[in-house]
């Protein structure tokens, strides 16, 4: 008999490949902007569908994806929850030394609510006029996500690490994102602040601060975010 996944996963950990930093994962998840979803095809059975898509990580970390109905993707996950996210380092050039991740977990169909959409549409405000079509939200709650840091580096990341990570709620994330905004140079657009770091917007481009000391406690975020605000560039 196979031996159940999480099983494969414990053995694995054993041996030479073991748990990296949690904050490594969670700088990468939010330093993308899209990765690479693959779900099971169900005009191909059997075989992976593989498409890119934006996403926005939840302040539990899970990322959140807004695809149209019509989509050969969102057919797949109706049908089948199960996926794969594959998110590489922005702008990398050599592929084998660059920080990546595969992120595999469920997807599930949710309607935002007001701050929920907020924070998603302040990272992707483009999708603002989709919603008005027949685009829906779907999070995807990690199961086991693959982390490799580079030509050697590697290691799991499991569920019971993923749902430990401190969150934010939205509300309160808005009031520290404008106020490190306004602290923040000109043309700098504070998209998020989590334990970890800052996300931020500079002449089009995205940017994460990662915290020294991280993770920060809720109630030294502002102050930590906001004694790195200059810096934002």
């Amino acid at each position: 008999m196979a031996r159940p996944y999480n099983a494969q996963i414990t053995r694995r950990r054993e041996g030479k490949n073991v748990e990296v930093p949690i904050d490594q994962v969670v700088s990468l998840l939010h330093e993308a902007a899209f990765g690479t979803l693959a779900t099971h095809a169900c005009a191909l059975p059997g075989y992976p569908y593989a498409t890119v898509v934006p996403f926005v990580t939840d302040p539990a970390g899970a990322p959140v994806i807004c695809v149209s109905a019509l989509a050969e993707h969102t057919r797949n996950l109706l049908a089948d929850a199960r996926v794969s996210l594959s998110v590489l380092q922005p702008g990398a050039t050599d592929v084998q030394n660059a920080r990546r991740l595969t992120l595999v977990g469920d997807a599930a169909r949710f309607e935002p609510n007001a701050d929920e959409l907020a924070r998603y549409l302040r990272y992707e405000p483009a999708a603002k006029p989709l919603l008005a079509l027949d685009f829906q939200f779907f999070r995807i709650r990690p199961t086991a996500i693959r982390f490799i840091g580079g030509v050697g580096r590697m290691g799991w990341i499991g569920a019971a690490a993923w749902d430990a990570l401190p969150q934010v709620p939205p509300g309160i994330e808005a009031g520290i994102a404008q106020a490190v905004s306004l602290a923040a140079p000109g043309g700098v657009r504070v998209l998020g602040v989590d334990g970890y770091g800052i996300d931020y917007e500079s002449a089009g481009r995205r940017g994460r601060r990662g915290f020294p000391h991280a993770p920060i406690a809720l109630d030294a975020l502002e102050a930590t975010a906001l004694a790195l605000a200059a810096s934002l560039d």
